[in-house]
């Protein structure tokens, strides 16, 4: 099973018709995967914790905190099942991997850096899904690690997703009508082709590596996910660009599969 980097992009994915994303990740079963999951292991940009942190619940609940957004929006839920037995094999797989203490939680919900994507991508929500947190204060090798430890879910036919966006600064947007701003397509491309050669220890150390790191990620929540499912893939993994929009100028939807070497 190979891994994946997707652009999840604002929460109204999940109903605005005319954003390009939409449509790759709707055609995504027929596109990209064409195999049912046994089950999802999802890493998302909207759950910061101290330490790794994975759900552990038999029906996930849905974080749906958008009351103010357009219908049908606040109504929207994705009830897939959980997999504790999933969860338990992630937990021991990381704790063989180096990290000492990795948490369960029994009570949270999917957010919508899991949900929204999924909705479109598996809308019948029947494959186990089993969300994993991020750290914020630990760096990009940091959740690197954590995707090596994780590999050998792949053969066991599990779906590792790295949910967030190639660049991510909310407090620098345009409008749909002007150009990419120069920072984010500098970013965007320097991403894509270290990805493509093979860079991985350049994206690991991306702050120190690329052009713009702070700008187009401020904070880098969004951008830990996809070390997670680039490390999963293992050392030689083969990149390739599987979508690419934008959308404020500044937000980019690059999505990325990761192919372990044969």
């Amino acid at each position: 099973m190979d891994t994946f980097f997707i652009g999840h992009g604002a929460p109204t994915v999940a109903i605005d018709a005319s954003l390009p994303v939409r449509p790759f990740l709707q055609q995504w079963r027929e596109n990209i995967l064409g195999t049912k999951p046994r089950g999802i292991l999802i890493i998302s940009a909207h759950w910061e914790t101290a330490e790794p942190t994975v759900t552990v619940v038999d029906r996930n609940d849905t974080i749906n905190v958008f009351q103010m957004f357009p219908d049908p929006m606040p109504q929207l839920r994705y009830p897939a099942p959980g997999s504790p037995e999933l969860a338990n094999q992630v937990k021991e797989l990381l704790i063989k991997g180096g990290f000492e203490q990795v948490k369960e939680e029994k009570c949270r919900g999917l957010d919508h850096g899991a949900w929204v994507p999924l909705i479109l991508m598996y809308p019948n929500a029947d494959v186990p899904v089993v969300e994993l947190s991020i750290q914020t204060d630990k760096d990009g090798t940091h959740h690197y690690n954590m995707g090596k430890a994780l590999a050998p879910l792949r053969d066991q036919g599990i779906l590792i997703i790295g949910s967030g966006n190639a660049t991510h600064n909310l407090q620098v947007l345009g409008s749909d009508n002007e150009p990419v701003f120069p920072w984010a397509l500098a970013f965007d491309t320097w991403l894509k082709e270290s990805l493509l050669d093979g860079r991985h220890d350049d994206v690991n150390h991306y702050n120190v590596k690329a052009p713009f790191p702070k700008m187009a990620h401020p904070s880098p929540e969004h951008f830990y996910p996809l070390h997670v499912a680039l490390g999963a893939a293992g050392v030689k993994a083969k990149a390739e660009l599987i979508h690419h929009s934008w959308s404020l100028a500044s937000l980019s939807y690059a999505s990325y599969r990761f192919a372990a070497a044969q």
